[in-house]
């Protein structure tokens, strides 16, 4: 029997981002992957297949406006969508290439095939010729990470309603895709296809899309998206969903009472996503599962069992690729006597559509509903000599700072390239910075990175200077 000091159930971004820290602090590691690809849900049909497809509708997006920079094109520009989806599916291979290499230089033994415990030192690796294997750890990190879910009464069949996993890899542009479900997932697939000549509406529960970002960032990108051609029913319970040959017919309930008959040829059903442990056998090692089916940890992701953590997705917090892989190496350098910590107030969120949404630490909404005092800079993206040379004029950065000692609570941004932006408002929060700090730093000009000097400098007593 093959005994590790560290084994590791998933290979998502957590899981192989903790194996390589494992590995660099001198563990003997060794991973488990169900499937035969490294990268779990997010290298395979999440994150990075969906930021190619975002990329590659983007540039056929772009040509319709290439007269407005004196760019003339002959004949008609079509979308191959057949090759637009082998382009993306080519980015994956090479992603997921990738992270084998990585477990190669890094010593790290994979064993593919499903991973359950036997008990609190030993995981059986069920693999796909139907043989099994039963290999011993001193420590365990379980990092299974997430599927998506549904809502009861919907059957997903695969062909036209779907989940993210097939709006991925699409034979054809719907002609009307409906969207139950305006949070991130929903919203970003709704701009592919929408870009590549889809009617897309989004039929959304709560009041408004992506609810979990600040109010101000679901209006302006409602806007945008509206000016798009994408339509939305906020404050719409879906009641049902139904297959009728090539149609889906989806109905839904506003608050009147008032129901709306909504017939498209595809359903994406983007409602979120549930925690994975099917298969797991949690219970042999007795590791505790709550009733939302996260796997219980405590402040050091240490499960109810000692030698056994989780990470990522399939415990409680925010299920983002880079929250995991924060997780992961947290835990292998706690296994390895060291005393990191994770400021989770601190891991942004991004939404990648265009423009760009990203933010991080606390929204107007949060800091309202404790009573904390708070002021507001917030400068527009349209002021910017950068984005007027580009074109990219839609959005703003808005920074809230304590009324009293200036610290910044919270930055919240939508335009071009704000998820790259966003980095500079990690930084200043994990440090402390005051709005005025921000201020005083230099940003190069022209640049769309101005607009976060400009927002610190109205948080600091109204002092933007370019509007």
């Amino acid at each position: 029997m093959s005994s590790f000091d560290v084994v590791i159930i998933g290979s998502g971004p957590g899981g192989y981002v903790s194996a390589i820290r494992c590995a660099q602090l001198g563990f003997k590691t060794a991973i488990i992957e169900k499937y035969s690809t490294l990268g779990g849900t997010c290298l395979n049909v999440g994150c990075i297949p969906s930021k190619a497809l975002l990329s590659s509708s983007y540039h056929y997006a772009e040509i319709k406006h290439f007269a407005d920079h004196g760019i003339e094109l002959s004949g008609d520009v079509k979308v191959n969508l057949e090759k637009m989806i082998a382009r993306k599916q080519a980015v994956v291979d090479q992603t997921s290439g990738g992270v084998n290499f990585l477990m190669e230089k890094n010593k790290i033994t994979v064993f593919n095939g499903l991973g359950s415990f036997v008990d609190a030192t030993h995981v059986a690796v069920a693999k796909a010729d139907g043989t099994s294997e039963t290999i011993e750890a001193k420590n365990i990190i379980i990092a299974t990470g997430s599927k998506p879910s549904s809502l009861p009464f919907i059957k997903i069949d695969k062909e036209r309603i779907i989940t993210s996993t097939e709006a991925l890899a699409l034979k054809e542009v719907p002609k009307h895709l409906v969207i139950i479900g305006g949070g991130v997932i929903g919203i970003e697939l709704g701009q592919v296809y929408l870009r590549l000549g889809a009617q897309v509406s989004v039929v959304e529960f709560m009041d408004r899309i992506i609810p979990g970002m600040d109010g101000a960032l679901s209006k302006e990108l409602t806007k945008v998206l509206k000016k798009q051609g994408m339509k939305f029913y906020t404050s719409h319970k879906v009641q049902s969903v139904e297959r009728n040959g090539d149609a889906v017919i989806v109905q839904a309930e506003n608050a009147k009472g008032e129901v709306i008959t909504l017939e498209g040829d595809y359903s994406l059903v983007s409602v979120g996503r549930r925690p994975y442990t099917d298969g797991l056998n949690a219970d042999k090692a007795g590791v505790k599962i709550s009733d939302r089916g996260q796997v219980e940890v405590n402040d050091h992701l240490q499960t109810s069992v000692p030698n056994i953590y989780a990470i990522g997705d399939v415990v409680r917090g925010a299920m983002l690729a880079h929250k995991a892989e924060e997780e992961g190496t947290m835990v292998a350098e706690i296994l390895a006597g060291q005393k990191p910590h994770i400021d989770y107030n601190l891991i942004p969120g991004v939404v990648y559509t265009w423009p760009e949404v990203a933010a991080v630490g606390q929204t107007e909404e949060q800091l309202k509903a404790t009573g904390t005092k708070y002021k507001v800079g917030s400068f527009p993206f349209k002021a910017l000599g950068r984005a007027r040379a580009s074109a990219d004029l839609d959005g703003f950065v808005k920074i809230l700072a304590d009324e009293k000692t200036d610290e910044v609570l919270g930055v919240h941004m939508i335009g071009a390239r704000t998820a790259d932006l966003i980095a500079e408002a990690v930084v200043a929060m994990e440090y402390k910075a005051s709005a005025e700090d921000i201020s005083r730093m230099s940003h190069a000009h022209p640049t769309f990175a101005e607009a976060v000097k400009e927002a610190a400098l109205a948080a600091t007593d109204n002092r933007a200077l370019h509007v």
